[in-house]
């Protein structure tokens, strides 16, 4: 309540922009809802109300025109059941029920937040239509069935224009400038890190938290960067910047695990050597980490790299660990130049750069089934309180909790607890002020638009002024869309003046909300282990089957940063952070089995080697078996094999040297792992 009486009461300026934005907006929609004479011009108000969600332009033109796909699709389906259906209303109900659940699962397949509303305005805008035509079934013809539809998608679509538009005009907010923000914290936390897991001294579970942070920030960029390409020509090479950043950063996570470990599991490997280009990396991690300077970052770097470069060429290290922990001394450097660059690119286009895909989300049907579950579950006992008192209120059940239902899945149960009971908070609120306020005063006025816009006004933009802040948007989300939909502004407010009808509503959305609450409680989902299992199995066949794809280190790094990020939110309430570890294992290993492949392919060209494969396929069993606290001989045997078929085909000393001490390295990395997980 703090957060809530300081947003009120003592509000920033940009907040007070976003509201007053939001309040034109909203007013926008009505008026042209109210002028093109469409049935219920308050859902254009409901629309207008979600793309304030996120303010940035760039993220509002993408969530207004995932929301009008969204809402032609479900458009089409309604009218698909209605045609079909009519009549039987059963049926109609029970198909409608399965859109909701296919809807809500595959929107738990994708990451964005604009997508995931798709998804969930596809399901909602076909129930909207075939519940407000079953409503008065007789009279419903085709004629009646296309005129809903086509009123229900012009409100939506008229919303999502109109807030797209004050977006984009008033005070607008770049995407670009939040991703810059983004990135600069991100590679800073990165360096970070970087010198915090070369130190010695440095905790576990301070290095832990670094890594949460990182994964946190790299998903909000991976999240944005679609987003960005809508704003103007530079937009996409900005998405493609902001994806190698994030490549990259994961790059480097990979490579430094090893020096970490090694000097805090296995002292006795460092030699003086080693210990001398692990200083020299620390120095220049806290020396560019200290700088806001460009050219000097990027000149400190592009030194390192000579220095390094030079000191493999004259191969003065005797020792396999030497010979590759300099490999990967080279490979951070060049890492960590190519991320400076794309950070560079989000300014200023280096198309040289500007190749790197997005990340992918990871997908487990096993999850979506859950998710689909509940939404149906939740549609169908409103159906049921429905069907049972022939309450016109009891649809609202049926259409609020479905579309929170599938906008909250993602977000963990301990934090869901609070946002629904703010969400219920909002409910109550905005039923007072609908009732003892907005519809008092409209009441007694003579319904005019321009008296019934200055009403409105006021509580929505306290409501937006929550909604501007992420601690408190689930208050303003409670109350600005159960107050729309409770003063149900228009031309017509017979039907809201109505005191019963109102309670009944109001009665109705908190319920509504209750349900889905104890939904969620009820249906939590796959349990941690489970998840984490399928997430580790995910991984064993993407390190099969790696070197299938043209660009193999791209590939898995798309593949894997979705997976770290749920990893490490399974992991951070545990206390030995087992899983996280063996997660930063599994992004490594892939790193490391793409390095070997091309030392392979440079030393022996296009000769196949006999036991490579049967290394890589040893190499995602061995970790496989990692994961369950398991080990075994099996990898070690396809190690020596492989290095004794290497013996006969490569004749750089140097380069067998980093091989063996890359295979040893693994090897220890798979005890510990196993050890660990035990």
């Amino acid at each position: 309540m703090h957060l809530v009486l300081n947003n009120l009461l003592c509000p920033k300026e940009q907040a007070i922009k976003f509201a007053l934005k939001g309040v034109i907006a909203m007013a926008m929609s009505l008026t042209i809802a109210i002028y093109l004479n469409l049935d219920r011009p308050y859902w254009a108000l409901v629309s207008a109300v979600f793309l304030q969600i996120r303010p940035e332009s760039g993220l509002v033109i993408e969530k207004a025109l995932c929301q009008i796909v969204g809402t032609l699709v479900g458009g089409l389906f309604g009218i698909l059941v209605l045609t079909q259906l009519s009549a039987y209303p059963y049926l109609a109900l029970g198909g409608l029920a399965f859109w909701l659940g296919l809807n809500s699962a595959l929107s738990a397949m994708v990451r964005q937040a604009n997508f995931v509303y798709a998804f969930a305005m596809a399901g909602v805008t076909a129930a909207i239509i075939i519940l407000l035509v079953m409503v008065n079934p007789a009279t419903v013809s085709s004629e009646s069935i296309f005129s809903v539809a086509q009123s229900r998608v012009s409100e939506i679509i008229v919303g999502s224009v109109c807030a797209g538009l004050v977006s984009h005009l008033l005070w607008p907010v770049k995407v670009k400038q939040l991703l810059q923000t983004q990135a600069k914290s991100v590679i800073n936390q990165t360096l970070h890190y970087l010198v915090t897991e070369l130190d010695k001294a440095g905790s576990s579970e301070n290095r832990h938290q670094q890594i949460d942070r990182i994964m946190a920030t790299l998903g909000s960029i991976s999240e944005d960067s679609s987003a960005v390409r809508y704003e103007g020509p530079k937009g996409p090479g900005r998405s493609r910047a902001a994806n190698q950043i994030a490549q990259k950063v994961l790059s480097l996570l990979a490579l430094v695990q090893i020096m970490g470990r090694l000097q805090r599991n296995h002292p006795e490997q460092i030699t003086p050597k080693i210990t001398q280009l692990i200083k020299q990396l620390k120095d220049m991690f806290t020396l560019i980490e200290k700088s806001d300077c460009f050219e000097y970052c990027a000149k400190e770097v592009k030194q390192l790299r000579r220095a390094l470069t030079d000191h493999r060429a004259q191969q003065t290290c005797e020792l396999p660990f030497e010979s590759h922990i300099l490999n990967v001394s080279l490979d951070i450097a060049n890492e960590l130049t190519i991320l400076l660059r794309a950070y560079k690119a989000l300014e200023q286009r280096d198309k040289t750069l500007l190749n790197a895909p997005s990340m992918l989300t990871y997908r487990d049907p096993l999850a979506g089934i859950i998710v689909g579950f509940r939404t149906s579950l939740v549609f169908s006992i409103g159906a049921f309180i429905w069907v049972n008192t022939g309450s016109s209120a009891a649809l609202l059940i049926m259409i609020l909790p479905v579309i929170f239902s599938i906008m909250l899945a993602r977000i963990p149960l301990a934090i869901l607890q609070i946002v629904m009971k703010r969400l219920l908070v909002g409910v109550v609120v905005a039923s007072f002020v609908a009732i003892f306020y907005a519809l008092n005063l409209l009441s007694q006025s003579g319904g005019q638009l321009e008296i019934l816009l200055l009403v409105l006004a006021g509580p929505y933009f306290i409501g937006l002024l929550l909604l501007g802040d992420q601690q408190t948007l689930p208050y303003g989300l409670g109350f600005c869309i159960p107050f729309t939909i409770l003063v149900k502004p228009s031309t017509d407010m017979s039907l809201a003046f109505s005191i019963n009808y109102t309670l009944s509503s109001a009665l109705a959305i908190f319920l509504g909300v209750c349900i889905l609450f104890w939904i969620f409680q009820l249906f939590t989902g796959p349990s941690v282990q489970l998840l984490v299992h399928r997430v580790f199995k995910a991984t064993y066949k993407d390190l099969s089957e790696i070197h299938q794809h043209s660009s193999p280190a791209l590939w898995y790094n798309r593949r894997m940063a979705d997976r770290l990020l749920r990893l490490t939110n399974y992991d951070q309430g545990s206390e030995s952070r087992a899983i996280t570890d063996l997660a930063l294992t599994g992004l490594n290993l892939g790193h490391a089995s793409v390095r070997l492949h091309s030392i392979c392919q440079q030393a022996v060209g296009d000769n196949q080697l006999k036991y490579l494969q049967r290394w890589q396929s040893s190499l995602a069993r061995a970790f496989l078996l990692a994961t369950k606290g398991q080990c075994d001989d099996t990898f070690t045997m396809a190690c020596d094999e492989l290095y004794n078929e290497l013996m006969i085909h490569v004749s750089d000393t140097y380069q067998l040297e980093a091989i063996k001490g890359m295979f040893i390295r693994i090897n220890m990395t798979f005890e510990r792992s196993a050890n660990s997980i035990n």
